[in-house]
């Protein structure tokens, strides 16, 4: 069935490139139209003519336009993808995670959680809420799906100002079950029954069991995971003779899994966000080698000709499922999808029912539906529930465009343990970011 895409940030090679090819091989979606949106008109020339290569190339039914008027972009929408940040998206990254520190506040990654988190979210926000304002007023109707980070403040500041748009936050993390569970396991994926949740970035494995047996799976995960996990952790001894492994950052990751006894669906430089504990026992140097790598991929790698070739492979399977979603609801086809963000309706019974939870959903002609973990664990929870002062104050802070309701989100934080420090570090991130933050009064 053709429906009108508009993709928000399509400049991005990373997002643009990737979400363009996985529609060019739906054949639900043939006869689409795709609209290509993004401020930055050289990046967005740049997917633009990729896009157009790859469509002779494959000889797809597909109408692939640029705008950069969001307004004429927007109409008549039926799903809108938003991934986007604000620039220089690195320089900005860099004095979330350094600035903090140099005020004693021992964090870690500055992308989602922690003081870096909160800054991140001040200055992206309010551009979602922009977006979503004119959807609200264009396209009310359309399925609004999110890839920007911080997704936990990003999703519930929306969910707050526009209750009734069909906003729903996607991550890829979940995805690392499809490379673990298997050898964990010993069967092949599509023998493994599973689900997970908490809050994005800190969500734990709750449920698995071998679908052919229906026997409980996690005893064998209990007993094999720590010694499957350290094979993922750096010898320091020989980090010279080998590089970093894509499964580092386990050194969060491992306490978790041995103290609450449930296995974590991300690594390190997320799940350490959220815990004032976690630095002393991080796998910092692989957080780092993960920054390092994945800041010259976005700012070189991506963009090269070696990357189209591998982002248009016919054969290659996508990390994303937002068009499995948009096949899903087209096609009726009642699928349960492992993790999606959206407000809390009793999902997680811990959790306040305005926060956003990461949860599984059934996806069908309705819409996007959350399936309640009826068992979830009140000792994991625990930490989960630490960070909704944060996440409401943040939002507040936004809406209300305060200053002073930025500082309590701060001083809620887990993390911040130092009153005085919090507010010259406050201080300091509005000088120094003042044309993102000015608006805080």
């Amino acid at each position: 069935m053709s429906q009108k895409i508009v993709l928000i940030g399509a400049g991005s090679a990373n997002f643009g490139l990737e979400a363009v090819s996985d529609i060019y091989k739906s054949k639900t979606l043939e006869g689409s139209e795709i609209v290509l949106h993004d401020t930055d008109q050289k990046a967005l020339k740049e997917t633009q003519e990729v896009a157009d290569k790859y469509k002779k190339k494959w000889g797809v039914n597909f109408k692939v336009s640029s705008i950069t008027d969001r307004k004429d972009a927007l109409r008549g929408a039926t799903v809108v993808v938003i991934a986007i940040e604000v620039s220089p998206r690195f320089g900005l990254w860099d004095q979330d995670w350094k600035i903090p520190q140099q005020y004693g506040m021992k964090q870690i990654y500055a992308e989602n959680g922690g003081p870096g988190g909160l800054f991140h979210s001040l200055r992206v926000i309010p551009p979602i809420i922009e977006i979503c304002e004119d959807i609200n007023h264009i396209c009310p109707g359309a399925y609004i799906f999110n890839f920007s980070n911080p997704m936990q403040r990003i999703c519930h500041a929306v969910s707050v100002k526009f209750p009734d748009l069909k906003f729903i936050g996607l991550c890829h993390a979940i995805a690392e079950m499809e490379r673990d569970l298997p050898e964990l396991l010993d069967t092949d994926f599509s023998n493994i029954e599973y689900r997970a949740g908490g809050l994005n970035h800190i969500s734990i494995l709750i449920d698995v069991k071998y679908k052919d047996t229906q026997i409980d799976a996690y005893p064998l995960i209990r007993k094999k995971a720590l010694e499957y996990y350290k094979n993922y952790i750096i010898d320091f001894e020989k980090m010279n003779e080998q590089s970093t492994s894509p499964g580092a950052e386990r050194g969060i990751f491992l306490k978790l899994f041995e103290t609450y006894n449930y296995l974590p669906i991300t690594t390190d430089s997320h799940l350490g966000e959220y815990l004032p504990w976690a630095h002393s026992i991080a796998d910092h140097y692989a957080i780092l080698e993960f920054y390092k790598n994945y800041k010259k991929n976005c700012l070189t790698v991506y963009r090269s000709e070696e990357m189209h070739e591998f982002y248009f492979d016919k054969n290659r399977k996508s990390k994303e499922r937002l068009i499995d979603l948009i096949e899903a609801i087209i096609e009726d086809k009642n699928i349960e999808e492992a993790a999606v963000n959206i407000p809390n309706k009793d999902f997680i019974k811990q959790i306040p029912k305005d926060i956003v939870v990461e949860v599984p959903a059934m996806v069908n002609n309705k819409g996007i539906n959350g399936i309640k973990l009826k068992n979830y664990p009140d000792n994991f929870a625990s930490i989960l529930v630490n960070q909704v002062g944060t996440i409401r104050l943040t939002t507040a802070a936004v809406l209300e465009k305060s200053k002073s309701l930025a500082f309590q989100a701060l001083l809620a934080d887990p993390v911040v343990d130092n009153y005085k420090s919090a507010k010259k570090l406050l201080d300091t991130m509005m000088t120094f970011q003042n044309e993102h933050l000015s608006y805080l009064k």
